[in-house]
């Protein structure tokens, strides 16, 4: 796989909730730290094979905990505001991401630093999405609770398919990354973590100051927008499988080698990419091809990603 002009392939990393926890493991941060450890693994086996790599992490049960934990102890001490959040989950992930790829790096004989950035994701107030919040945070809660919630804190609480009710929140398309210069500094010398659970959402004020919203970007899409301000070759969105299938789940389903964003386009009219799952890292890879010219897009598992770079497995996005 050719490179820019160094030869070496810029590459960024959507990582999915699989490379953070393991359903099997209680929810803690022992846990975390011990599945990022494996996540590092593979991710500096990217790294030892020439690849120069940003990564991008998603944070949803993350900093759901960590607005539960303010929620309960506001008798305490106040509460964080949601923004807030999500920048402590972008650190505190970082974190455990930082130490375990040094240490899987340094078993490999590179001495890479790894840093992480606090990221900022500029968007527009005034994205539809801001009129529709649909994007579940937090705990489940029982029709009264959620009632009470609604009319103390003004949160927008959703009944969740028959487990309960949660509080939504808009999810509007990232715009531009704040630090994106920095991000570019370091490109060449460092491994970054960005854009953690989609980057903290901010608007634009008139005198050119940022502000804090309660929204949540999605996490595929703003790899995306990193992979494109960053003139990134391959954009590289990770999951559970190995690559996106047609009719996924019945007798019928078929796995997707190659395709080209409007043929993913067309299967998504289908239907068939469920919204909360399937369905963005299809968009962010047909976005992110379309580009620019000679972009491709890669959707494959944690545990094969080399392979697939190598041509091995996974669905790859590409023009005609």
């Amino acid at each position: 796989m050719r490179g820019g002009e160094n030869g070496a392939v810029k590459l960024v990393v959507a990582l999915g909730g699989n490379a953070l926890e393991d359903k099997a493991l209680p929810p803690t941060a022992q846990s975390q730290r011990l599945v990022v450890g494996r996540t590092a693994e593979r991710l500096a086996r990217l790294s030892a094979a020439g690849y120069e790599l940003a990564i991008v992490h998603g944070n949803g049960p993350q900093v759901g905990r960590i607005l539960l934990a303010s929620e309960t102890a506001a008798a305490v001490t106040p509460p964080m505001p949601f923004d807030v959040c999500g920048a402590m989950s972008q650190g505190y992930i970082g974190y455990h991401i930082q130490q375990g790829l040094r240490r899987a790096l340094h078993a490999l004989g590179r001495d890479i630093p790894v840093v992480t950035v606090v990221t900022q994701v500029a968007v527009d107030r005034d994205d539809p999405a801001f009129r529709r919040p649909t994007k579940p945070i937090g705990p489940f809660y029982s029709k009264e609770e959620a009632d009470a919630l609604s009319a103390e804190k003004g949160y927008v609480m959703r009944e969740d398919a028959g487990r309960g009710w949660r509080r939504v929140v808009p999810s509007p398309r990232p715009r531009r990354i704040v630090e994106i210069g920095t991000l570019r500094t370091l490109w060449s010398t460092t491994i970054t973590v960005a854009c953690g659970g989609g980057g903290v959402p901010v608007v634009e004020e008139e005198d050119g100051s940022l502000t804090g919203v309660d929204a949540v970007i999605d996490k595929d899409l703003a790899a995306m927008e990193l992979a494109v301000e960053m003139h990134a070759d391959v954009l590289m969105i990770l999951t559970e499988v190995e690559a996106v299938s047609l009719h996924f789940g019945t007798p019928e389903q078929r796995p997707l080698a190659r395709a080209t964003p409007a043929e993913l386009e067309e299967y998504a009219r289908q239907g068939h990419f469920p919204p909360g799952s399937m369905l963005p890292k299809v968009q962010a890879a047909a976005d992110f091809v379309r580009s620019a010219p000679g972009r491709r897009a890669v959707i494959t598992s944690l545990d094969r990603c080399l392979d697939a770079l190598e041509g091995r497995c996974g669905t790859w996005v590409s023009a005609p």
